[in-house]
């Protein structure tokens, strides 16, 4: 049922043929490469996938916050709420931007101002969006402090972000994050340089977040441990390109690209660490370079299944099963 719920169900956005480049002195880099990923509504979406394979940088075109120069959104579409985020002018996309959307950027160390009382940081965000005056600016974002659960947030309001530790730090990104509301929430590696005490506490804190304002997530990560935890559909990227999509429970239970195979071996697991003699499997070669990639598959040279076919011609993403994507010739 829930399956042909969510096949039926219209996501709250849907990103359509997206390609984003950057252009370098060596040539042009496509991290994005024709990417179609549709958004649920009142889930969460892990996006998945080694270093470099452009889960950041989806985030941030949905976010309009690419650099021009060196980078650009070349061609495709970010529909939200049936309007398509790249035609909207700068203002437009500034009211979305923090208000309907928010992101929670990988870095709390450095992504907060550090000159600034966080205090400051988050009420600015609600003035702007909500048009409240400075007083109850500054109540509505001791309000999201709470709500993060920060101890006597009154008082931690008027701190600087050097007087927090990393985990209190991460709580004031989603306090902003959240202090309007959002509809969609982007979180880019919320858990980085947190102990793992501090990252169950974050995860269960942007749970309860989604259950209490029935917000979307889009979960970035390469953690498979989170994404079985706390994701009900996932996106696998390799090389700027989706690979396969399905829900949580369908992708762990039975992944189709050899690439995702490889991922789920290399996971540490008790009940068969006796079997494997303790030691992990390693998905074998390295990423290809992206200013020059193989022409058929991205993956051909490092997959254990290459064919001819594979090597000559790049598979487009099949269906073999309702609701799982895969990109393989073998079912195509």
């Amino acid at each position: 049922m829930r399956n042909e719920a969510l096949s039926i169900q219209e996501p709250l956005l849907q990103v359509q043929n997206l390609t984003t480049e950057f252009r370098t002195d060596l040539g042009v880099v496509r991290a994005v490469d024709g990417l179609t990923l549709p958004i649920p509504r009142g889930e969460t979406l892990g996006i998945v996938g080694e270093s470099g394979c452009g889960k950041s940088t989806i985030g941030l075109s949905i976010m309009r916050l690419i650099p021009d120069p060196p980078g650009r959104i070349s061609s495709g579409r970010i529909l939200f709420e049936g309007k398509d985020l790249l035609r909207l002018s700068r203002r437009e996309m500034r009211g979305i931007r923090g208000n309907r959307i928010s992101m929670i950027f990988q870095e709390p160390m450095t992504s907060l101002n550090p000159v600034r009382r966080v205090g400051d940081v988050i009420s600015e965000v609600i003035a702007l969006h909500l048009k409240l005056s400075r007083k109850d600016a500054w109540d509505k974002a001791i309000e999201a402090l709470d709500r993060v659960r920060i101890p006597s947030p009154a008082i931690r309001a008027k701190d600087f972000p050097h007087q927090m530790s990393g985990g209190m730090r991460q709580r004031v990104m989603i306090a902003l994050a959240i202090s309007c509301n959002p509809t969609l929430i982007i979180a880019d590696e919320p858990t980085t340089a947190l102990d793992v005490t501090i990252q169950a506490q974050i995860l269960n804190l942007l749970n309860q977040i989604k259950e209490e304002l029935g917000t979307s997530i889009a979960l970035v990560t390469h953690n498979l441990g989170v994404i079985a935890e706390n994701a009900q559909q996932v996106a696998v990227m390799y090389a700027g390109k989706l690979i396969e999509r399905a829900d949580t429970k369908s992708l762990f239970d039975q992944p189709l690209h050899p690439y995702t195979q490889g991922l789920m071996a290399s996971v540490p697991r008790l009940d068969k660490g006796r079997q494997s003699g303790g030691r992990l499997k390693m998905i074998p070669g390295a990423v290809p370079n992206l200013l020059s990639l193989p022409a058929g598959c991205k993956f051909a040279e490092r997959c254990p299944q290459t064919e001819e076919r594979c090597r000559a011609e790049e598979p487009d993403l099949s269906t073999p099963h309702p609701d799982h994507v895969v990109r393989c010739w073998r079912y195509a």
